[in-house]
């Protein structure tokens, strides 16, 4: 799918650095390093920080400049491109990560809209152009989750996206056939992310860009691997996403369901299930993290049933 910024190269499977939090709450930033090492040496197409895995809701402004420096000195040693999250529920704090990160120059922003109060169409627009300001010529991607104050339509996005351009993409949940439908109608131009477990289907739909990807949180080779398949093997990949799916609904989903668990401490799960690196499934304080006593069984579904991730 084109997109509007001559520079934009954000495509497909991305892996989210998390954060390795230690018992008294702190970041362990020796395994943070070593996880960007585990990450850049799996062949990702490029790693991004601050996503709600990275619970960028929960950490000092000294703590969000200290990752993105790290995460800025490892890629560009490495020639992997990365995303830097500015995100933040604030959007005075939200600006001022953006404003300190330019230095750093990323491939792209991640920002959502501020969230303690859901924004109207023009109050979206008026912070996007504000943040497209502060970002000089580096692009936008708006970060639109189910859980955001307002998720917004695909023609609310593509309004918003006609009316700041600096904005090139979307990271959102996908939806049924209609979904799929309004998005081939107003979204074209958009580089659009859907969940690391659609992307087969969003592939196929012609649809999707990529996906900063929960997928990459389980087996950050084994996602590259089925994304490079899609190319020549959808058929095969779309078999397998079918198993992603079902192990996520069967084993995974139920604990935020049913046990109120947040998404951040889900995608910890999965790679603690991965077992790849050094991160855990703790989260820092207040939210709850699922006990590693689950990791056995979960582990052992995992292999049986999506053997060629790993």
């Amino acid at each position: 799918m084109p997109t509007k910024h001559p520079h934009h190269t954000v495509r497909g499977n991305w892996a989210a650095l998390l954060l390795p939090i230690e018992a008294d709450d702190s970041i362990d930033f020796s395994k943070l390093a070593e996880e960007l090492d585990i990450l850049i040496d799996a062949g990702v197409d490029g790693i991004y920080s601050n996503g709600t895995a990275g619970e960028f809701h929960n950490q000092t402004e000294e703590e969000f400049d200290q990752i993105q420096s790290l995460l800025a000195e490892r890629c560009r040693a490495s020639g992997m491109p990365f995303v830097i999250g500015a995100c933040q529920p604030d959007p005075t704090i939200m600006l001022n990560r953006l404003r300190r990160a330019v230095e750093l120059q990323p491939a792209a922003f991640q920002v959502i809209l501020p969230d303690w109060w859901p924004l109207t169409n023009m109050e979206a627009i008026d912070f996007l152009r504000r943040a497209a300001d502060l970002a000089d010529d580096i692009p936008l991607i708006l970060y639109n989750p189910p859980h955001a104050k307002r998720a917004l339509t695909p023609a609310d996005l593509g309004d918003i996206g006609k009316a700041v351009p600096q904005v090139v993409g979307v990271k959102l949940a996908d939806g049924d056939k209609d979904w799929y439908r309004q998005a081939r109608q107003h979204l074209q131009g958009l580089a659009l992310f859907v969940p690391g477990h659609h992307l087969a289907t969003g592939f196929r739909e012609g649809i999707a860009a990529g996906s900063f990807s929960n997928v990459a949180c389980l087996s950050p080779h084994g996602a590259q691997r089925w994304t490079q398949s899609m190319h020549n093997e959808l058929e095969a990949a779309l078999e397998l996403e079918s198993r992603i799916c079902k192990f996520m609904a069967d084993h995974i989903v139920p604990f935020r369901r049913n046990l109120g668990y947040s998404n951040a401490a889900l995608d910890k799960l999965l790679c603690a299930i991965g077992q790849w690196g050094p991160v855990g499934t703790r989260l820092r304080f207040p939210y709850r993290s699922i006990d590693e006593a689950e990791l056995p069984r979960l582990r052992a579904l995992a292999r049986n049933m999506l053997g060629e991730l790993f």
